[in-house]
């Protein structure tokens, strides 16, 4: 059960923003989303609700527009990793569904940026920017997670009339799960065989409104740290051939570069939570008293605020690497950004854990903050790149070099 977020026991720490990896516009960010970001209050017992509130409320105060490039009304002229993990590291910090919201208006309009026609970036990404058109990104099946070539959705197309061999539309057919803003998107970023025997080959990306007949986004997916999941039925759904998005047979290629952009933001997401499980730590170790003396003042509590400490910095420094990587032009960048995501994600596990054992029976209590770490954290560790698949391409590398 997701309530009103309760306050943070203090600010998150502003040290990381001197490291070489930020810039002064970096930190211009930071410092305007801290405060914003605190003062926000949003009831989260409804997630879709809730969701559909943070959108509203991030493009009213601007924040959405690092989701998009500046000639579509975006913050900066590119999409910006450093700006992203700022931005998810923060907003998780005081709300994961806040972070959720964030991120999917990022991953979903990703491919419209990367590879959208001058007409579809026109169409959709003003919209996003400004918190008026919710994105999702569509690409996981019941039997094709990490597996994308496994896909069976096909896209059928069909041909005006005349001989010219020119496309007039194309027929999608087949089930997506695990769709993040499932039935509450206003469209989708959907991935389909366009050559069912090219495995990742052939599959192409499409945008599909969610309005459009033939698409039924009704069944809800209800998960541990409720928000909006859905599975997508394609049953004959239509759309125009404008609604390619990108080359056919390219939609593998635009999937792993959307996700690529993404991936160091998912291990910012955990690096905020992260920080937010050691802060309410050290908050309760300081004021629970017992046997004549506070929590914090016995040795093994300092031992394990240690360790946490050390667990979310180093989580913090890789992560960052990954993004200063990627805005830089930096020739390898797939390798570390893995290594992002599965530190971050598998720290901050580590480090909300601690944070509940230290609260004792208090840290399973409903509605307590570290309760709801707990759900939230486990999901990301597995979205966005299992942590066994960032171990196979961290792997791979190492084995290249």
């Amino acid at each position: 059960m997701h309530v009103a977020t309760p306050p943070a026991p203090r600010p998150p720490s502003k040290a990381h923003l001197a490291l070489p990896f930020f810039d002064d516009a970096h930190r211009t960010l930071a410092e305007g989303l801290v405060p914003w970001a605190a003062a926000q209050e949003v009831d989260e017992t409804d997630d879709r609700a809730a969701c559909r509130d943070w959108v509203r409320r991030l493009g009213a105060g601007g924040w959405l527009r690092y989701c998009v490039p500046a000639a579509h009304g975006g913050a900066l002229p590119a999409l910006d990793s450093r700006a992203l993990v700022l931005l998810r590291e923060t907003l998780a910090y005081h709300s994961p569904l806040a972070d959720f919201a964030f991120a999917m208006q990022g991953l979903g309009s990703g491919a419209i940026t990367l590879a959208g026609s001058p007409t579809q970036q026109a169409h959709y990404l003003q919209g996003v920017a400004r918190g008026e058109l919710i994105a999702a990104f569509a690409l996981s099946e019941p039997e094709a997670g990490s597996d994308v070539g496994a896909m069976k959705t096909i896209a059928e197309n069909a041909y005006l009339s005349g001989g010219n061999g020119q496309k007039s539309s194309y027929s999608l057919t087949g089930t997506k799960t695990w769709i993040s803003n499932g039935g509450i998107a206003d469209f989708y970023c959907v991935f389909a065989k366009t050559d069912p025997a090219g495995g990742t080959r052939g599959i192409s990306a499409f945008i599909v409104d969610a309005n459009t007949p033939g698409l039924d986004a009704s069944r809800h997916i209800h998960v541990m740290a409720p928000h909006p999941l859905a599975t997508l039925q394609f049953d004959q759904c239509t759309v125009p051939a404008t609604a390619l998005l990108g080359e056919e047979n390219g939609g593998f290629k635009l999937a792993m570069r959307t996700l690529d952009i993404f991936r160091a933001s998912v291990a910012a997401a955990a690096l905020g939570m992260a920080r937010r499980a050691l802060a309410e730590a050290v908050h309760h170790a300081r004021q629970r008293r017992m046997f004549g003396q506070t929590l914090a003042d016995f040795q093994l509590t300092q031992a394990k605020i240690g360790e946490m400490a050390a667990l979310v910095d180093s989580a913090a420094l890789l992560t960052y690497r990954a993004a200063w990587l990627r805005d830089t032009g930096q020739a390898r960048v797939t390798a570390e950004a893995a290594m992002a995501k599965m530190t971050a994600t598998e720290n901050a596990q580590r480090v909300i854990d601690m944070a509940l054992q230290l609260h004792g029976g208090r840290g399973v209590e409903v509605g307590s903050k570290v309760e709801s770490l707990y759900r939230d954290i486990r999901s990301l560790r597995i979205y966005e790149g299992a942590t066994e698949v960032q171990q196979l391409i961290i792997g791979k590398a190492a084995l290249q070099e």
